[in-house]
């Protein structure tokens, strides 16, 4: 993101974050702290993809150095986004982990927190919607970001109600005793081993 911001022209890193504010881009990366960015800055200068372009001095203010993207850094930008796009592996969301291990928490416990998160999800789809529409005169390439988030939204607050309503009714639903039978069926070796360690 700190490349494509630079492929308009050189930009220090306040004018990169009013830049990412206005086009609605701090809602895809969370480029939002300044310490962040020089960070992202410094990383991509270690690569060669960015360079110090000027260093501005202005009487009152403190001293702003301005980045510039390199020619490699243009290839790398282009790379990184054919890769970004077409690449389905590699990610490992929290909540997905969080799924493999539900029954950690008692049925009623893991119904509350999943309703609490379609209720975050719901209030953020909602956002999302108003950004679609605060915006009509913007052409669709624009909105993109914000018609997937809607979609990915959605499709996560339809499946979490689905849940909550199977673990509302008791159609899905352990114990502590069910999972020690499940791990004991699916599990033989650690049976056997328990048994020997006795």
């Amino acid at each position: 993101m700190v490349l494509w911001g630079l492929f308009a022209g050189p930009k220090h890193v306040y004018g990169l974050q009013k830049l990412f504010e206005s086009q609605g881009k701090d809602r895809v990366v969370n480029l939002r702290s300044r310490a962040s960015l020089y960070q992202a800055l410094e990383r991509l200068m270690r690569m060669g993809l960015v360079e110090v372009h000027e260093t501005v001095r202005r009487e009152g203010y403190p001293e702003r150095v301005v980045y510039a993207i390199t020619d490699a850094g243009r290839t790398a930008a282009r790379d990184w986004l054919r890769d970004m796009l077409s690449a389905t592996g590699g990610e490992f969301p929290d909540f997905i982990a969080a799924l493999s291990i539900l029954f950690g928490l008692a049925p009623a416990e893991a119904q509350a927190q999943l309703e609490l998160r379609a209720e975050r999800l719901s209030a953020q789809l909602a956002d999302t919607e108003h950004e679609l529409s605060a915006h009509p005169q913007l052409p669709r390439l624009f909105l993109l970001e914000e018609e997937y988030r809607r979609s990915v939204l959605q499709a996560e607050i339809d499946w979490l109600h689905a849940v909550v309503d199977e673990l509302r009714t008791g159609r899905l639903t352990w114990s502590e005793q069910w999972l020690a039978e499940m791990f004991s069926a699916f599990n033989p070796d650690a049976a056997q081993d328990d048994e020997e360690d006795s």
